[in-house]
């Protein structure tokens, strides 16, 4: 409210009244992240707890038959998906990524297949989709796709459309919404570009993605730390340039078991992930049978 009215708007200053009263007289707070925490407790006076989002069961990671109908699927409509070349036998149905024999049922990825990488987006203006096509630009790397749709996806529709990409396809899809869990499962890095304007939230999309045991690299800001571990599950990155470099050091050797993009995939896969209607049984309940 107050990014779009200004902090001094009579609405903003009646919902600030408003909430920092009540906030006091509530008998439990609950908050998203300990920045949170902290920013309650010293500018409010009002004292929270922390409970982390958590992703729904559905975001998992997605088996090799259901990535191949997916995006057998998705190329009906979105040429990045098709297959680069012909098949090599009529038994034998390819997308970009993966193939089905059709008389065993089998699907393989393909041995020279490139990487996909996922950039969530709402398309709107606090979410600067420039420093990942600045971060690809002159880049050997992966097809991007990017899920989402909003006031400026026809902005950088645009903008795509005027780069002249060698190796990269970019694709930007609105998805049915039994189809985006499926895609991040799928996907070889997921990239976000999510900054809180108050820097004590964190982004959801982050979240999903690591469900889907999905490594990212994400625009650092205030309390990203709270998620994502520099060098464990994922990267931070400062501007483009930077990212530009991780994306180089990820994908030179790409699909390479020993790189760190397996690395940081293994290392979500043996963390300990609670779902959200778990972390609501194990932290929030508790609390509400107490009050």
């Amino acid at each position: 409210m107050g990014l779009v009215h200004g902090p001094k708007h009579p609405l903003v200053l009646l919902a600030k009244w408003y909430e920092r009263l009540f906030g006091r007289l509530s008998h439990l707070n609950l908050c998203v992240t300990n920045a949170m925490r902290e920013d309650l407790a010293e500018n409010w006076h009002i004292k929270a707890v922390t409970v982390y989002d958590k992703p729904a069961s559905f975001f998992k990671e997605t088996p090799l038959d259901l990535q191949h109908e997916l995006f057998m699927k998705l190329g009906c409509t979105y040429s990045p998906f098709r297959a680069c070349s012909e098949p090599s036998g009529p038994a034998i149905e390819r997308s970009a990524f993966t193939e089905k024999d059709a008389r065993t049922g089998v699907v393989t990825r393909l041995c020279r297949r490139p990487a996909l990488l996922v950039s969530s987006t709402s398309w709107t203006e606090d979410e600067d989709f420039s420093i990942l096509l600045a971060a690809l630009e002159g880049r050997c790397l992966p097809w991007v796709s990017s899920a989402g749709k909003g006031p400026l996806k026809e902005h950088y529709s645009r903008l795509i459309g005027q780069k002249q990409f060698q190796h990269i396809k970019v694709c930007t899809p609105w998805l049915e919404a039994e189809d985006y869990p499926l895609l991040l499962g799928s996907a070889d890095l997921g990239v976000c570009l999510h900054k809180s304007s108050s820097g004590l939230d964190l982004p959801m999309k982050v979240v999903d993605m690591f469900g889907c045991c999905l490594p990212v690299c994400a625009v650092n800001f205030k309390c990203l730390h709270e998620l994502v571990k520099h060098g464990e599950n994922g990267l931070v990155f400062e501007d483009a340039e930077a990212l530009a470099a991780q994306l180089q050091m990820l994908f030179s050797k790409f699909p390479d078991p020993a790189g760190k993009l397996n690395q940081f995939r293994k290392n979500l896969r043996e963390s300990e992930q609670l779902r959200w209607d778990e972390s609501w049984q194990r932290t929030v309940l508790p609390l509400v049978m107490d009050t």
